[in-house]
């Protein structure tokens, strides 16, 4: 049988399985969700009207083809699930099945490590490997990745960063190799799911709550190694959503370097508190403008859209850096008025 292309929510699949099992097979399974998890699939369970035996039947062969491609990838590896499933299902659905796991799945690889003080978690890891830091890192929340990186030793930083802005996937065998190595420290055993970790949106965000001194070191030492990577990271460091945490007079200072027209095209795809925070800060008669040109402006590309905000960024990041806006950070920077 195909995989299931019924239009049924993923609750009401959920639903639907925990419905089939029994009331009894069920309460066990309930042991083992979140209380979050519980109360939505309780709240489908009850609403839940008629399922016919053929619909019935898809959703369950789909959540068997899912639970043994989870199996066989956590088991056996990629390469070993990929050749069972081409085996059983065909080439076609093995890749769709693979697909579906690493965006549906989410890892449980050092979530001890996301409940940790920072100061524990610096301790344990700062004699380790540049590799093996950022890798523990890129499962760490963003704040704590940034506390860390910014008391690592000046040497070490740089390669960190640089290490994390490139990683993409790692393979359960290597995680756990890491996670064997450091649970007599952590004292704790978890399991470990194919998944993407670190990456330069990653890193920029970890970089976004870093201190500026360290934020700045960062820049220069990795401009000089890798220009283009550099920059790849800063443009991500403050998206045009992040215009609501300026101050108001920020705000009019950057809207005086600002192209009229990008301003109108950047604000035709935002959401409504960023355009609330750009016209409070505009003269009743521009605020008359814009929203005339809003009204009027339609079949706008949504790449015109990221292309005019880019160069509003642009224009924000080159006003913080010549010092005559601050855009508030965490870390240990501090702003004297």
């Amino acid at each position: 049988m195909a995989i299931t292309e019924t239009n049924m929510p993923s609750a009401q699949k959920a639903a639907a399985v925990i419905v089939s099992m029994g009331a009894e097979d069920a309460a066990q399974i309930y042991r083992y969700l979140r209380e979050e998890e519980i109360e939505m699939i309780t709240y489908e369970i009850a609403k839940m009207g008629q399922i016919t035996p053929d619909e019935t039947e898809e959703i369950l062969n789909d959540f068997y083809q899912l639970c043994l491609t989870q199996k066989v990838m956590t088991e056996g590896g990629t390469e070993y699930a990929r050749n069972v499933l081409e085996k059983a299902f065909g080439s076609q659905m093995a890749q769709t099945l693979m697909e579906r796991i690493g965006k549906s799945l989410r890892t449980k690889a050092f979530e001890f490590i996301r409940k940790a003080d920072y100061k524990n978690l610096l301790a344990i890891i700062q004699n380790e490997h540049p590799q093996t830091i950022a890798l523990i890192l890129s499962y760490a929340r963003s704040d704590q990745a940034s506390t860390v990186i910014a008391e690592l030793p000046k040497e070490k930083r740089i390669d960190v960063v640089e290490r994390i802005a490139r990683m993409d996937r790692t393979s359960p065998e290597v995680v756990k190799n890491v996670e064997r190595i450091l649970e007599r420290k952590f004292a704790a055993i978890v399991s470990v799911d194919f998944t993407d970790i670190g990456g330069i949106n990653y890193i920029a965000d970890v970089l976004n709550h870093i201190d500026r001194g360290s934020e700045k070191y960062i820049f220069d030492e990795l401009t000089k190694k890798d220009p283009r990577l550099a920059d790849e990271i800063r443009k991500r460091m403050f998206v045009f959503e992040d215009i609501v945490g300026l101050d108001d007079m920020a705000i009019q200072r950057f809207i005086r370097e600002v192209d009229s027209k990008d301003l109108v095209i950047a604000l035709k795809g935002s959401n409504k508190e960023v355009v609330d925070a750009i016209m409070r800060n505009q003269s009743k008669r521009m605020q008359e403008t814009i929203a005339s040109e809003l009204e009027y402006l339609h079949n706008v590309r949504m790449r015109d859209v990221e292309e005019s905000q880019q160069r509003i960024v642009a224009i924000i990041r080159k006003l913080e850096e010549d010092g005559e806006i601050v855009i508030s950070k965490g870390g240990k920077d501090e702003v004297i008025a």
